[in-house]
């Protein structure tokens, strides 16, 4: 189902990430709503260069105006800017590094980036009256064990806590599972290895992922944008989950040059992984007026416990080592959360 233009339509709509797999998506599918203005928003000048020389080809490109900015999430100030100059209506939040074992091995910068980021972009987006923002968030952010789970759990915290404070922004998150072609994506990794003649690399056989066409991805962040009221978190309905094993095996069958036989090799999962990934926690997800999307209602840390990770992350990602495997100790255990609360203060 295609999400509504109405939102969208004449807004200044600004994509973090841009440059990204997601966030060229993202904007390829804004482009056809009618926006007046997209900002592409990213800290890699070569990916913005190629996102914007996408949409510049786009039947859309003469109708809508499309600004590139050059500029890091954690900037705060030069978010804000970009926010107040641009007229930004809406903050589609979609720029972090994804990748589990990168991330497990540079836990300051995926917490920087991920957690920290995402807290300075909504801050400013409230401080400069965004009207919506939506959280682009993970599978891996439910019951974390990874340093990406756990960033991405911080961040989803930080957004829903700003949510429930007095406010004109619409803050939500989506969960994204595994999406099919996007860059680190097991899929065409399976894919080059069969084309090479094999063996195809499986960390655990039996290991399972929820997995999502980008399309379908996109669209659940914008049908987000487009339904949210305000500190939810909405999934897709992505049915069963698949074995990476039998993903091998389908993919092999389908994709291997006739006569040659590709075989499989283990090599177990890496630090960080999951063994099986879940969208929300047993029980918690409600439906939505959307078929086919889901609110996860979760529960969540007290605020007091939030706006105390967040004050240590600060301090943390400055060059505490000791304070930043502490907050890491801290979420990976997880423990059983309480339900937001009324008191205490993140910001």
């Amino acid at each position: 189902m295609h999400p509504p233009d109405a939102p969208f339509r004449g807004q200044s709509i600004l994509v973090t990430g841009a440059g990204g797999c997601i966030g060229r998506e993202i904007c390829r599918q804004v482009m056809r709503l009618a926006p007046a203005r997209l900002v592409l928003f990213d800290l890699s000048e070569a990916a913005l260069y190629e996102a914007l020389r996408g949409l510049c080809a786009l039947p859309q490109a003469g109708e809508v105006e499309i600004v590139p900015v050059i500029g890091s999430v954690t900037d705060g100030d030069a978010v804000l800017h970009t926010l107040r100059a641009q007229e930004v209506g809406i903050v589609l939040h979609a720029a972090a590094y994804k990748h589990v074992p990168l991330v497990e091995a540079n836990p300051r910068a995926g917490l920087q980036t991920n957690t920290l980021g995402t807290l300075t972009v909504a801050r400013k987006s409230r401080e400069a009256g965004v009207a919506r923002f939506v959280l682009i968030s993970t599978d891996k952010a439910v019951r974390p064990e990874s340093v990406l789970g756990v960033s991405k759990f911080l961040a989803e915290c930080a957004v829903l806590d700003l949510a429930s404070r007095p406010g004109t922004t619409v803050f939500s998150a989506v969960r994204f599972g595994n999406v099919y072609g996007s860059s680190g994506s097991v899929v065409p990794l399976f894919l080059d290895q069969i084309a090479q003649g094999g063996p195809v690399t499986v960390t655990d056989p039996d290991a399972t992922r929820y997995f999502m066409s980008v399309e379908q991805a996109v669209s659940l962040v914008l049908w987000a944008a487009a339904i949210a009221r305000g500190g939810e978190v909405f999934v897709l309905d992505m049915g069963v989950p698949v074995s990476i094993g039998d993903l091998a095996r389908r993919l092999i069958a389908a994709a291997a040059p006739k006569g040659v036989d590709i075989g499989i090799r283990v090599t177990g999962l890496r630090p960080g992984e999951k063994k099986h990934e879940a969208l929300c926690q047993p029980g918690s997800a409600l439906p939505t007026e959307v078929p086919g999307i889901w609110q996860a209602r979760d529960p969540l840390p007290s605020q007091i416990e939030i706006a105390a990770a967040l004050r240590d992350l600060a301090r943390a990602v400055c060059g505490d080592d000791a304070l930043l495997q502490s907050v890491l100790t801290r979420w990976r255990t997880s423990p059983d959360p309480v339900v937001l609360s009324a008191s205490g203060a993140a910001g």
